[in-house]
């Protein structure tokens, strides 16, 4: 298909429906969980602290069903990945003031970009991806506007009430 990627209806909900487009009501609406799911058991230290994070989020939203937990694993998976390549670099950084390790010699003495920076690359790239999926990036979330229930109070509302 060509064109610009679907949105889930429930984030055009969350939106307001700007685009004031016919609502797909008929749009599969898969069970959303009692309460906020582990994290998956091969999720590892900075992936299940992102579950943990996010999930919960998430499931305030109501964004996340039975059917999400693949692609938020995904996600969390890339940015564990991305955030130990990151730690990786910066700690190899320390002893490589003239490239701050970006670059590494082969054993045959020949100069290359780090493994370990495109291995950061391409988890940053996989992280936004999957994301985008969710309406994590600062643009999704400007174009939200939360239901009453979501709604923090505002500072003169009192005011106006009559």
């Amino acid at each position: 298909m060509s064109g610009p990627k679907p949105i889930p209806t429930q984030l055009k909900v969350l939106r307001g429906n700007p685009g004031h487009q016919v609502l797909n009501l008929r749009e599969p609406k898969p069970a959303k969980p009692s309460k906020v799911p582990g994290p998956p058991s091969f999720l590892m230290d900075y992936a299940a602290e992102e579950w943990r994070e996010v999930s919960t989020e998430l499931h305030r939203l109501g964004l996340l069903t039975v059917v999400d937990g693949k692609v938020l694993a995904a996600y969390c998976q890339a940015y564990g990945r991305w955030r130990k390549a990151e730690e990786a670099l910066a700690q190899m950084a320390k002893t490589d003031p003239l490239t701050g390790a970006m670059v590494v010699r082969t054993h045959n003495g020949n100069h290359v970009q780090n493994p370990i920076v495109i291995t950061a690359q391409k988890a940053a790239k996989d992280m936004v991806r999957f994301a985008s999926e969710f309406g994590f990036s600062p643009a999704a979330r400007s174009r939200i506007a939360l239901g009453a229930d979501n709604q923090e109070p505002r500072r003169f509302a009192g005011l106006l009430a009559g």
